[in-house]
């Protein structure tokens, strides 16, 4: 793992822009991409800037069950709002939330990353260590899959909602085996909260109760942190 600390969120953005535009000088043609707040900084420097997407193809983490496009808390809303819309893609792809066969559109999206596979990946990380909507447990094998939201992700989720009872309960999400067969991972996490998945997904054993212990594993991974997130790290890997 390469770990880089900045200032704050702005300098964490300017240097995963610094890696994803290096990577698509040199050929990459397939994105992985995340919603969430952590990449919104990112999305604005490449919609800022003079790269052009028209010949990429992207392909996100996951979606909600249930919600459409145009649902303001959908992640394709997310995305099209961030960046699509300024700087379209050849391709984009994300799960369909609105799928009336949750099964067949698993199958649909791991045929999708097979014949795209992902040249660079972009990750955030939650609290307890998830990676996309995988939660502590979920196998490291899993390739696309509906995962049943926990409590504690639903609660989180709800300020983005008028009330708790809207959040979605599950979603479909690209698996950890998914995540690790991408060539080059970039993994962004900011603020104070984050401070204890850094560490143990850094320091801690590699264990399907952490997640994110497993990018320990990856030849590629670039962690991008904040002094916050980063304040618990053994400073052997700050050096």
């Amino acid at each position: 793992m390469k770990i880089i600390v900045t200032k704050d969120k702005i300098t964490g953005a300017a240097k995963a822009f610094e890696i994803f535009s290096r990577e698509i000088k040199a050929g990459a043609k397939v994105l992985g991409l995340a919603t969430g707040s952590s990449p919104i900084e990112l999305y604005q420097d490449m919609v800022d800037s003079d790269l052009n997407f028209s010949n990429l193809t992207s392909i996100n983490l996951d979606e909600y069950v249930g919600l459409s496009p145009q649902n303001k808390q959908s992640y394709w809303y997310f995305m099209n709002e961030h960046l699509f819309k300024a700087k379209p893609f050849k391709h984009s792809y994300l799960p369909d939330g609105q799928t009336n066969n949750i099964a067949a559109e698993v199958a649909h999206y791991n045929q999708i990353i097979k014949e795209n596979p992902i040249d660079i990946q972009l990750l955030g990380i939650g609290r307890n260590g998830h990676i996309a909507f995988n939660e502590p447990g979920t196998s490291f094998d899993s390739t696309t899959h509906e995962v049943k939201l926990t409590q504690s992700t639903i609660e989180a989720n709800a300020r983005f909602f008028d009330n708790i009872d809207e959040v979605p309960k599950s979603a479909i999400c690209m698996g950890i085996a998914s995540i690790m067969s991408a060539k080059k991972i970039v993994l962004l996490a900011y603020g104070e909260k984050k401070r204890w998945a850094i560490k143990n997904m850094i320091e801690g054993p590699i264990t399907e109760e952490m997640p994110a212990s497993i990018l320990q594993k990856h030849p590629d991974v670039t962690i991008i942190c904040d002094e916050a997130a980063a304040q618990d790290l053994d400073k052997k890997y700050l050096a």
